[in-house]
């Protein structure tokens, strides 16, 4: 499918919450500090670090700073050394240096390293307050970065750092992802070199407490990384240059209030520089400090905090601005007049209280600018540039402030999860909305399919171009597959589940097995957020790859999760966790990945859980819908072409689908037009007339549910009043079908209300997600869906995306003439065939025809099937399968219900319609997965429709080998020869 799409303009268009704010945070803080060079007596350089190398306390300080890794620290006792090294491009990224070198003074060594060429920043380090002296002097001098004292704090290493790097980061850190910064004026080095330890150290500690509300490993790093920048400034120019570049992202201001300006030691300096920024950004905080003490009242003037650089408890004063005015703690909801009526920790807990302080602090809060400061330092930029701009005096009353405030946050924190796997989190988890993991490991082929999903949808802004329909992956949890490789290896199932040959043992083995304490805790905290019906679905690495898409071989389960008891619920997940992890080691996974390229021991098994969609009627869940779709149709009738796509839908639960029963199948780009439904009589055979449904009842005992769905008649739909968005009415009388179900007669599933009456978008939809997962997936895609039309339910419509697989299709890159030949020298011809190429390998051919065909005893005859398909597979004879009706359904009358591992050594695969019933090819069913993922021809024929042939005479008169059941086994001296056109679909099959 093509369609002209877009993603959404840029990062700062999209809504709140995108996911690809998160895009950028390996981009933070490009510039790092990797080796230092300390240039200084031995003496100097052990006193400094405590033993000479990055003792364990300077090194925590940087590891606490920097999520990545701490630098590494060379130290040289002259300057002789030092400029060898620091020749070699290179060889370090920051050089510190004490103020005297033994041969070189450290305004020389600066100097020399400037006159090199090399761009490495100098910092002259002084260890005794009498070295400063004539320091004013060496902060004019341009080679020399910024002098520091040593005053026995091992931050003061780690502080030079990061003061260093915030400096080179701070343009595009700010820019790119609205990074804030904190400008610290101070000329004075003892004072700057007390402080900035201080200020990082209470930065880092703020940042580490964001950590543990990260969604994920690459929130919590882009946390850390986003903290903000500190930008250090000596005089008024140079400090005021910063406020203007960075105006918007100015988190706050910490002065001293006598510092230079204008070449000159103003006393006047701070208060001007206070008043100047109160004019332009009239919220952001400033602390003001002196050692006068009758500065305080020039700074509570202007509304400063005020700051005695004599005070005994200066460092915890300056601890408390951060936390109070920056941001750096709970939200604190004050009254005007002070008074203290709620706190708040995270966002979930700020919308809750927003819900209910009173309307004057909400008032007092937002007119100063209040929420949006302490979200910013919590790095919640999008949000926080999403109120900003909004005034108090912007709304009528302080109610609609409160309700604006609490959509903001709650669509924020809504959309976070969209887009994004989280670190499943029970303080965080919504379980109207995550996608979070359980464990560690990899998420698996669904998984992977679904978290693409989410980003699809949220790349494209699907969800905004169907308003009133609610489009989005269910929520989910997955236990990644390092939880199964645990639980593997601590009950040491490895080898006995690889060499079981009894299915049943390998389930009991599972069901007995010590599953991680963590993981059971996980789960009870999952459950105990959610009492929606949930599938348990398999995950493997292998499962929805393009070539091995492992389509049905693996199990999925259904679980009610009504039962009142917790424990009993949690009991019943572990059940069907232990089936899934089981049916990993199944005789039918094992002889799949026989035929495959890959070893069972390579593969592994993650697990997806997720809300059944879904209404609850009485004791039954089920969705107004729920089908398949592909990119590619392997059966177009004009108009339809390949590349239009092909659904096949049916009311309730997918299981219809998937398993080839009946169900409706039409283009999403040609919704009327409608083959299977030509005439009445189309009507009638072609029409769904049961569905499936999910019991909600508790399952029999504890840990042992019933996990089989329940097929039910079209009458029940009808009084669940689900029936009237998808049927229509057979009138006997009129011998017509009208749409709808408002007159009495035979119900019958048409779609026509949707597809015809636009009650619900389906094709509206199918068509945008094929077009965009074709163009993402670089190919043809198939996926899975369920949705509710919102037309019988008091709740809005929803769209559930559920699944995404590449399709394999065949690579016809040669042409080959499938030619004219006499049928009197053919077993088979058709127009219809899926596949391309010769084969001339066919020696076999197994055979089950419509005279020897029993319905009633379809599964014995797949059993057959299966035991010859075993002798053939065992002694490598691919085969020539011919059957009537459609294989792997599960309605008798409509053919064989196989498993694929019954028939996977057939090479080519003949399905031919009955006498009085034609077949049409299941495009919706996982069989079609392993005809592609194989190679397999296939050949569709219907010869009382004109569809082809199959010499069923010659096939009778051939001797067999065996015989049972009506499954003769046909074995010749010759092979017969296939031939298989995929452009044109044609195909035909030589006698040998």
């Amino acid at each position: 499918m093509t369609l002209d799409l877009h993603p959404e303009g840029p990062a700062g268009a999209r809504s709140l919450g995108s996911g690809s704010r998160l895009h950028g945070f390996q981009d933070l803080a490009r510039y790092r500090v990797h080796d230092i060079l300390l240039v200084c007596s031995l003496y100097d350089a052990f006193i400094l670090t405590e033993d000479g190398r990055l003792s364990e306390g300077v090194l925590g300080r940087f590891l606490s700073f920097d999520a990545y890794d701490a630098p590494r620290l060379r130290h040289v006792a002259t300057g002789r050394e030092a400029l060898a090294l620091t020749a070699v491009p290179g060889s370090c990224d920051l050089v510190i240096a004490a103020m005297h070198v033994g041969d070189m003074s450290v305004v020389d060594l600066a100097r020399h390293i400037a006159q090199q060429g090399r761009e490495v920043p100098v910092i002259a380090l002084a260890y005794d307050t009498r070295d400063l002296a004539g320091s004013d002097a060496l902060h004019r001098i341009a080679a020399i970065d910024r002098v520091f004292l040593w005053q026995g704090d091992v931050g003061i290493l780690p502080a030079i750092v990061k003061s260093v790097e915030d400096q080179r980061n701070v343009a595009a850190d700010t820019g790119e992802m609205g990074v804030q910064a904190i400008i610290l004026i101070e000329d004075s080095v003892r004072y700057y070199s007390s402080f900035l330890p201080v200020i990082y150290a209470e930065l880092m500690r703020h940042s580490q407490s964001l950590v543990p509300e990260g969604l994920n490993l690459s929130h919590k790093l882009m946390r850390l990384q986003a903290r903000p920048k500190i930008l250090l400034c000596s005089t008024f120019e140079e400090a005021w240059q910063q406020f203007t570049a960075y105006e918007h992202n100015i988190l706050g201001v910490i002065a001293d209030i006598e510092f230079p300006k204008d070449g000159a030691l103003s006393a006047e300096a701070g208060v001007l520089f206070a008043r100047r920024v109160r004019e332009r950004q009239p919220d952001v905080p400033i602390m003001l400090q002196s050692s006068l003490p009758e500065n305080e009242t020039v700074a509570t003037a202007i509304g400063a905090a005020f700051l005695l650089k004599e005070s005994p408890t200066l460092l915890h004063q300056l601890q408390r601005f951060m936390a109070d005015n920056l941001g750096f703690g709970e939200f604190v909801f004050r009254l005007p007049d002070g008074t203290v009526v709620g706190r708040a920790r995270d966002l979930r807990t700020l919308e809750e209280q927003i819900r209910r302080v009173p309307a004057e602090s909400l008032a007092f809060h937002g007119a100063r600018n209040h929420f949006s400061k302490w979200l910013k330092a919590r790095t919640e930029f999008t949000l926080a540039h999403h109120l900003r701009p909004r005034k108090v005096s912007d709304f009528p009353t302080v109610e609609h402030l409160r309700q604006e405030l609490i959509g903001a946050i709650h669509e924020y924190r809504r959309q976070q999860h969209r887009g994004t796997v989280a670190d499943f989190d029970r303080a965080t988890f919504d379980p109207a909305s995550s996608f979070c993991r359980i464990g560690g490991g990899s998420l698996g082929g669904k998984g992977r399919g679904l978290a693409f999903v989410m980003f699809l949808l949220e790349e494209y802004g699907v969800a905004r171009r169907f308003p009133g329909v609610h489009v989005a992956v269910p929520p989910t949890v997955v236990l990644g597959t390092d939880v199964f490789d645990r639980i593997l290896d601590t009950n040491d199932l490895r080898d006995a589940v690889m060499a079981a040959r009894d299915d049943r043992e390998v389930l009991d083995r599972f069901l007995t097995a010590v599953f991680p304490d963590d993981v059971m805790e996980a789960l009870g905290a999952y459950l105990d957020a959610t009492r929606d019906p949930l599938a348990v679905r398999s995950s493997s690495l292998l499962e929805d790859s393009r070539y091995q898409p492992f389509a049905g071989i693996y199990d999925t389960c259904m679980v009610a999760n009504s039962h009142p008891d917790l424990t009993v619920r949690l009991a019943q997940l572990r059940t069907a966790i232990c089936r899934v992890y089981a049916s990993a080691f199944s005789q039918r996974a094992k002889t799949y990945l026989r035929a495959s390229p890959y070893r069972l021991e390579e593969e592994k098994m993650a697990v997806v859980i997720q809300k059944v969609v879904g209404v609850t009627h009485g004791d039954r869940h089920y969705p107004d819908l729920a089908g398949v779709a592909r990119s590619h149709n392997f059966y177009p009738t004009p108009p339809l072409g390949t590349r239009d796509g092909i659904a096949a839908i049916a009311l309730g639960l997918g299981a219809t689908v998937v398993g080839g029963e009946t169900c409706f199948r039409f283009s999403p780009r040609y919704p009327r037009h409608v083959v299977q439904f030509s005439s009445v009589d189309d009507v009638l055979s072609n029409s769904q007339r049961t569905f499936y449904a999910l019991r909600m009842d508790d399952g029999a005992e504890a840990g042992t549910p019933d996990f089989e769905l329940q097929q039910y008649g079209l009458d029940v739909a009808e009084r669940d009043g689900v029936l009237a968005a998808s049927g229509s009415t057979y009138s006997l009388e009129n011998d017509a079908v009208f749409d709808g179900i408002s007159r009495p007669g035979v119900r019958l599933v048409s779609f026509a209300p949707i597809l015809k009456h636009g009650v619900f978008p389906l094709a509206e939809i199918l068509t945008l997600l094929l077009s965009i997962s074709e163009s993402a997936a670089g190919g043809p895609v198939e996926i899975e869906f369920a949705a509710n039309t919102g037309a019988a339910h008091d709740r809005p419509a929803e769209f559930a995306f559920l699944q995404i697989r590449p399709l394999a299709l065949t690579r016809e890159l040669a042409d080959l003439d499938v030619g004219v030949a006499a049928r009197s020298t053919l077993v088979c011809e058709s127009a219809r065939v899926l596949g391309h190429g010769r084969v001339d390998t066919l020696y076999d051919v197994v055979v089950v025809d419509s005279q020897r065909f029993d319905a009633a005893r379809s599964r014995e005859v797949a059993s057959e099937i299966g035991r010859v398909n075993a002798e053939l597979v065992a002694a490598e004879r691919p085969y020539l399968l011919i059957v009537v009706g459609r294989l792997g359904s599960s309605e008798p009358t409509l053919g064989v219900p196989v498993a694929w591992h019954q028939i996977s050594g057939a090479r080519v695969i003949v399905e031919a319609g009955f006498r009085d019933f034609s077949v049409t090819p299941s495009q919706g069913s996982h069989f079609f997965q392993h005809l592609m993922t194989f190679g397999v021809g296939y050949f569709t024929v219907n010869p009382e429709a004109g569809e082809g042939f199959v010499d069923w005479a010659w096939l009778a008169a051939q001797p067999a080998r065996s015989a049972s059941l009506g499954v003769r086994h046909l074995r010749f001296a010759a092979p017969l020869v296939v031939k298989m056109n995929g452009r044109d679909h044609q195909g035909a099959i030589s006698k040998p």
